[in-house]
Formats: C-alpha cells, structure tokens, sequence
C-alpha cells in the first residue's frame, strides 16, 4: 500500500532518537450506512477513510501518532515529532521489511460495493414489513444496514510486512411494541464477516418477525420478581455476560496494570469444573474474525478457562512486554486513529453436555433469560448489571409466563463458579465492543447455561 523503501525510511525516522520499536498500520476503509425508520430511508451515508498510524515503544513506554497523507516527507515528520516522546541512546535497531504472506480464511463471494444501494434499501423494506405486520402493538419499526470493506498494512522495525482485507455485512432490526401508554422493544442484529451473500442467504422475514415478537411478548408481560435465583441463560447473545464481566477482565490491557481479578491467576481455579471459555479469532467468515490481528500477528485460538482453570490472556506486544508473555494474535483497533490493544474477538464459553430441555425440566424455580439486552460492568472487579430483554419464569420444571424489568446483578467471577449446567447448542450473537482502541466488532457466544443462582432485580 505504500513503497517498501519509503515504509523502511518512517521507520528509521520513528527510531531516531532512541526508541526500541517501530510500527506502521496504514489503513484504507470504504462503507455505507443506510437508516430507515418507519419504513422510510432517512440517512445513506458512505465514505472512504484513509490514513496512517506510527507507533513507538521505549521499553514499557508507547507514544502513537497518525495521520491522513501518506507522502514520505508528511510521514518522516509525524516520525519524528513522536519519537521526540521517547527520548534515549540513539540506536537504530531494524531490519529490512520482508512480506509475510497469508491465508485468506475468509470467503467473500458477493462485494457489496458492487451491489446498487437500491438492492439494499429493498431487503431492508422486507425486514421492516415483517416486524410492522406482525401485529398491530408494534408502533414503530427501525432497520440499519452497513458494510464496509477494510484494507490494512502492517509494518515494523522487526522486518514484518503484512497485508489483510476483511469485509463485514450486518443488519440491525428494532421493533417498539406499545400498549396503554408503556413501550418494550425487540431487537435482532445478524452480522459477518461476509459480503452481499450475507444478506441474500439471511432470512430477512423471520428476524423482523423475532424483533417484533419480542417487543410484543414483553410489553404484554407480568413484572419479575426480585431476589436471588437460579438462572438459566439462553445461547448465543447471552454471551454478553461472560464478554463483558469477565472477557474484559481477561484482557492483557487490564492484567497488565493488576487492574483485573484474573491478575496473576494462571493455574488456578476460577470457574465451575464444566467451564471451557475460548476466544477465537480463526472462525471462518464470523463477525469477529480476521486473519491478521492489528499488530500483523495471525489470530489465534486462544484457551482462556479449560475445565474451570485458568489458561491464558488476550495478550497485545505493549502489554506482552510488561507481562513478559507473548502476543496471541489479539491486538486491535477501530482505525488508524487509534492505538491497538488486547481485544476480544469471537468469544464464547463452549459446548457442554446438557440439553436444553434437560436444564429446563432440571430447574424447580427461577428465571430463564432467553434474550439478554445492554448493562454496565466495573472490568477492574467484574460486577455487572445487566438488562434481560425478553424473560420467562420457571416452576417445576416448566416455562411458564414471560416476565419483563429483569436485571442480572452480580460478580463475573463468582458468576463462574456457579455455572453448574453447560448446554450443547452453542451459538453466537454479535455486536461492538467499546475499550481504550475504539469500537470493534466482537461475537459473543455460549451454549444455554445455568447458574444456580443470581441477584435478579425486578418490581416485587
């Protein structure tokens, strides 16, 4: 993307003054957004972002800077004036950028950019007329469409020269059921690291049915009751839970800096025996994969809890020298704008040997969380609240009313050791996970899971 010789100058520059290493991460990204609500298209935005990110370590020290012009006389600048952050013994310490070649694990068959907006706009339409006629209590109807294609480059003064291109597709439906002046919403949002064929394999009627059929359930539903309770949580998006109260916490940016309750815990028990969590950034075509990572490592599958033990971290270079371990393919950022750090990608607790039926029939009473909806967690201790979008009660073994208002409130760890049934039908949910290098796409995943028991806020 930009000239070998020119890539080995900015290097050099970046190392003037003494700094130990060097990086450059040129990025040149291309999408569309498109919004309608109420069945009307109200904003189409597309664009092109392009630029340049430099970054330098000085032992445990970093500075980054970036910028959008990529003549070699802008970029020995922008070197320089970050290097001066770094001052020390002015040793140069490189070696000649060498292409590191790899695979693409990750099909596109349809480039959506070859696609006219009107094809899009019309699958959105049939998304919304699927939620809007599903019945009258649906007062309002949202659909988002976006894709983009990334090309990125990776350079170092360890003579790494890596390319990658990932292409993501996804469509975000929002129903509002209302009755007697009190509203609850519904939402479904697919997406993948795919192109068009994403859209055109999807089925767009039944997930604008489910967001609406979710918004309606919940507006027509009792109040749940309060206290503590066993929980069972559904598969796929209820993989928030592990992401956010402990997946954080996992995280080399946070274990690095002692700032986590998984800190220098390697070896020991932290979960229920049936507890295997992986993060995996190989998964062909999924939401959260790629081939590369932001620092040029290939991503990897990485073991972060294997039968309740703790494995592994989500390590970046930065953070890999403080902790003197080695990267694991986790780096990433939202742009060229930002520094990299250890993320997750597509993370999950993985398949156990329970059935579905068999956790439900096996729960005397307590709450079955099928959709889980937003929270907030404190990633330094891993206390959680966290919103149930669409619940139901348990008796005796037995669904028996959907319940709204439910909160999950608790400790990601100790949420861990209480797992006491893992299911077999794992699967995933996506979304954008917010941390110090931006929003990125992340998969959250598990298999139906019971805990045995949770704080459960609610109006009794």
């Amino acid at each position: 993307m930009i000239n070998k010789k020119i890539i080995e100058n900015v290097i050099e520059a970046a190392l003037s003054t003494g700094g130990d290493f060097a990086e450059i991460f040129i990025e040149d990204k291309k999408g569309i957004g498109i919004n309608m609500i109420s069945g009307k298209t109200e904003n189409i935005m597309s664009g092109r972002d392009y630029g340049i990110g430099i970054r330098i370590f000085k032992d445990f020290n970093s500075v980054y800077a970036y910028t959008n012009k990529s003549d070699e006389s802008t970029l020995i600048q922008t070197a320089k004036k970050a290097s001066k952050a770094l001052l020390g013994e002015n040793i140069i310490s490189r070696s000649l950028i060498n292409n590191m070649k790899i695979e693409q694990n990750h099909k596109i068959e349809i480039k959506p950019s070859e696609i006219p907006t009107k094809k899009k706009i019309e699958a959105m339409r049939r998304a919304y007329e699927s939620a809007k006629g599903f019945d009258d209590i649906i007062s309002q109807v949202t659909v988002n469409y976006q894709d983009y294609n990334q090309k990125i480059a990776v350079a170092n003064s360890e003579g790494i020269y890596v390319e990658d291109e990932r292409t993501r597709t996804r469509l975000a439906i929002g129903a509002v059921a209302t009755r007697d002046g009190e509203m609850q919403s519904g939402s479904s949002s697919p997406g993948a690291q795919q192109g068009f064929e994403f859209i055109e394999n999807l089925d767009l009627e039944w997930h604008g049915k489910e967001a609406a059929r979710i918004a309606k359930t919940m507006v027509e539903a009792d109040y749940s009751p309060s206290g503590k309770m066993p929980v069972i949580i559904h598969n796929g998006f209820g993989g928030v839970i592990f992401h956010e109260a402990c997946g954080h916490g996992l995280e080399a940016t946070s274990v690095a800096k002692n700032n986590s309750v998984f800190a220098e815990k390697i070896g020991e028990k932290v979960a229920s025996d049936i507890v295997t969590a992986v993060d995996d950034g190989t998964i062909p075509n999924e939401w959260g994969s790629s081939n590369i990572d932001d620092e040029g490592n290939p991503t990897q599958k990485n073991i972060l809890i294997e039968n309740g033990v703790l494995k592994g971290y989500m390590i970046d270079k930065l953070n890999g020298r403080r902790m003197n371990m080695k990267a694991t393919g986790s780096s990433r950022r939202q742009s060229y704008k930002y520094p990299p750090t250890s993320r997750m990608t597509n993370t999950f607790i993985a398949s156990g040997k329970s059935n579905f039926d068999e956790i439900i029939s096996s729960t005397e009473k307590g709450l079955f969380a099928k959709y889980m909806g937003g929270g907030s967690v404190n990633p330094a201790t891993g206390e959680f609240n966290f919103a149930v979008m669409e619940g139901y009660l348990v008796e005796n073994g037995k669904i028996i009313k959907p319940v709204r208002g439910a909160t999950l409130i608790g400790k990601g760890i100790n949420i861990l050791k209480k797992i006491d049934m893992v299911g077999d039908n794992l699967s995933f949910g996506q979304g954008m996970c917010g941390s110090s290098s931006g929003s990125v796409p992340a998969n959250v995943g598990q298999p139906t899971i019971r805990v045995s028991e949770i704080t459960v806020g609610g109006r009794e």
